[in-house]
């Protein structure tokens, strides 16, 4: 009987014990236990609180003290008033201060209150409104401060 020796008959306890698969505690009770190892198939992603920034507002001093300007250039970009516009210098509504005629830019700073003024110097020079300005004196006869 060659069959019987070849496939010889052996308890399935047997084949089980030696499988690494199943628990160490399941083994040395020497039952078959149903808990299996497992291992992770995929990392947890953790969350994090950081990873956000915001693009850069680009704010500060764009034409210094003695530079000439146009119409329309931005002179500062600021985040409230830390300057205040001067003469020939309007302020947009996020604090731009930009120049309403051609000149230089020239910045003051009061002695008692400490405020920064931005004022542009007209290459033609200072003209006085129609309306301030009378019959018997133009703006060439008045003298400067």
């Amino acid at each position: 009987m060659a069959f019987s020796s070849v496939f010889r008959r052996g308890s399935v306890k047997e084949l089980i014990s030696n499988v690494s698969v199943y628990t160490s505690a399941a083994e040395s009770s020497g039952g078959l236990s149903l808990l299996f190892k497992r291992w992770a198939t995929k990392k947890t992603a953790g969350s994090t609180k950081n990873g956000r920034d915001s693009n850069p507002k680009y704010l500060g001093v764009k034409k210094f003290g003695g530079e000439k300007v146009e119409p329309g250039n931005i002179i500062v970009r600021q985040r409230g008033t830390r300057f205040h516009p001067g003469n020939y210098v309007g302020m947009g509504k996020d604090h731009t201060l930009f120049c309403l005629k051609e000149g230089h830019v020239r910045f003051e700073r009061n002695k008692l209150t400490g405020r920064k003024w931005v004022h542009v110097d007209p290459v033609a020079g200072h003209v006085l409104h129609p309306v301030y300005a009378s019959d018997s004196t133009t703006a060439a006869e008045m003298e400067p401060l």
